[in-house]
């Protein structure tokens, strides 16, 4: 039994693992290593008590480090393994799953064994990577790899395991299934490490009060008058802070047994979706048992090149049933019966048409294609948020509105640069001509999405006359775009421009100033003037590294 559980979940971790994409993340630890323990000249800091910080001994460098891991386990670890079961859907293992004797629950379980091992491995690298930080900062040599490590099997697991479950959970939900769900994800990710860091919460929360109050009482009983409160986060320091003595945390047996109730929720919540989830079989499905048996039997192929190729369909292009076919990827094609052709010879006269009409053409295509499928409700909003934009005082309007503008219409903006591999053609628009002028279409389709929403306070920095905020705008539309393309580009995937850009806009609206690409901290900002520059000097480089991957791709493949 115990093998038929290890066994799908080893071999599933062991095909993540050979992936180029597990290097990044791994990289990715080993920077937030190395961010949780800065220098004592840097101008930030993750964990703090009021003016002071801990001394990098075992017992705080360990604790700082699986604290900060574990938030970030939970926000960016979701959305790495967040496509465990949409990956056998995607290359039809599913289909093999199916015809298997493999108990559901057995495929859950080996599911979520295999995401809690992806998850744990970053977790390993954190803990080698705050070894190497202690030794690295100097302030303490001597090592305890108890109080060193302890908190990572304490703390940051427990976290990793849940976030493992939840993943899981989301895979088997159709709403959740979608970018709503990640940005749900992400708001839920915002409640749990605030509220989860206070008093009284359910099995200890997160696991932080209890350890702030450790803290507390080392201080208190060194003498030390503490002026703030304890703070876990991104912080940026006027001054450096002033250190003092940890002696480390021994848990409670309250404690601990509320960190295995963690672990039991999330085993819990892992195989919770057994009672609804089909495993890939086809008979168990509602559409299957609704569809008619002359549906049963036709196999479609969506096919549409036109669009983004920016000419009008031909009678040669290929369809089902001996018809053209415009079908737009992700619509439900239709049948049609064939038809014999007609015998009378017909006379076409071809045309070369016009640069400027068929980029018309093309940017009209792409921007279709982009804004596919959007219900009402959504422009409703939207243009609700234009309105208020216009109506707000300037400071509101790029304070308040701006950043509301530019988090609606985020999973659209994550549809650039991976509808193409979704919908498998993108190997059939590799064979036309002009592939950067169909990037830079796509581009562009993102480009005027982006100055539509934010158009609201454009016109209220207009009216105000206010030049630094219209430039900062600027930027902004051109960021955007630049970035989701790039990603999507690079990943063929929604969730990795979902996961980057959500707390690059929460570090806005929350007033740090780590990369200010709206121009919503510029009253505040020492660097309001330099930013604009920077922030479409990325852009540039991201389109850039758009047109370069194009390239090596599509020379790879000839």
């Amino acid at each position: 039994m115990l093998r038929t559980l290890t066994a799908p979940a080893v071999a599933d971790f062991r095909d993540r693992v050979r992936r180029p994409a597990y290097v990044v993340v791994l990289a990715a630890a080993v920077a937030l290593g190395y961010v949780a323990v800065p220098g004592t000249d840097a101008k930030w800091v993750i964990m703090q008590v009021g003016d002071f910080r801990g001394v990098y001994d075992s017992a705080y460098v360990g604790m700082v480090t699986a604290l900060a891991g574990g938030l970030w386990i939970m926000l960016g670890g979701f959305y790495i393994v967040r496509n465990s079961i949409e990956r056998d859907r995607a290359t039809r293992v599913g289909q093999l799953i199916a015809a298997t004797p493999l108990r559901t629950t057995a495929y859950m379980a080996g599911k979520f064994l295999s995401n809690l091992m992806l998850l744990s491995s970053m977790l390993g690298v954190l803990a080698l990577t705050a070894l190497v930080m202690q030794l690295t900062r100097g302030e303490s040599h001597t090592l305890d790899l108890y109080a060193l490590w302890q908190p990572f099997v304490l703390i940051a697991l427990p976290l990793a395991a849940l976030t493992a479950a939840c993943a899981l959970l989301f895979e088997t939900v159709p709403i959740l299934r979608t970018g709503f769900g990640n940005v749900i994800w992400f708001c839920a990710w915002l409640v749990i490490a605030t509220v989860g860091q206070g008093p009284g919460q359910p099995l200890g929360g997160t696991g932080v009060y209890d350890v702030a109050r450790s803290m507390y009482d080392d201080m208190v009983a060194q003498g030390i008058h503490i002026t703030g409160s304890f703070s876990l986060g991104l912080t940026y320091l006027d001054k450096p802070l002033n250190t003092f003595t940890w002696t480390g945390f021994t848990p409670t047996a309250t404690y601990v047994l509320g960190r295995l109730s963690l672990l039991l929720i999330a085993l819990t919540l892992s195989l919770l979706p057994t009672l609804w989830f089909t495993r890939f079989d086809p008979s168990r499905t509602r559409q299957h048992r609704e569809r008619s048996p002359r549906q049963d039997n036709a196999t479609f192929q969506p096919v549409f090149i036109d669009e983004v190729a920016g000419r009008a369909p031909s009678s040669t292009d290929v369809s089902v049933g001996g018809t053209p076919s415009t079908t737009h990827p992700g619509a439900t094609p239709r049948t049609h019966p064939a038809r014999t052709p007609r015998t009378r010879p017909t006379t076409t006269l071809h045309t070369r048409p016009e640069p400027g009409g068929v980029t018309a053409r093309l940017l009209a295509g792409e921007l279709r294609i982009l804004l596919k499928g959007i219900p009402w409700w959504w422009w409703l909003v939207a243009a609700f948020l234009v309105l208020f934009g216009i109506v707000s005082p300037p400071h509101g309007a790029t304070r308040a509105m701006l950043p509301l503008a530019w988090i609606w219409p985020i999973t659209i903006w994550s549809r650039l640069g991976t509808q193409r591999h979704e919908h498998a053609v993108d190997t059939l628009l590799g064979a036309y001509p002009a592939p950067h002028r169909r990037l830079l279409a796509e581009w562009c389709a993102g480009l005027t999405l982006t100055a539509l929403t934010g158009a609201g306070p454009l016109i209220r920095l207009i009216i105000a006359t206010e030049p630094t905020g219209i430039t900062a705008w600027l930027a902004g539309t051109l960021f955007i775009p630049s970035l989701a393309l790039a990603l999507g580009t690079l990943s063929h995937t929604h969730r990795l421009f979902q996961a980057i850009y959500l707390p690059l806009w929460y570090t806005v609206t929350s007033g740090l100033p780590v990369f200010d690409y709206m121009g919503a901290l510029r009253d505040t900002s020492e660097l309001a003037s330099a930013q604009p520059p920077v922030t479409m000097a990325v852009a540039a480089a991201l389109l850039a590294v758009v047109f370069v991957t194009g390239s090596l791709r599509r020379y790879g493949r000839d």
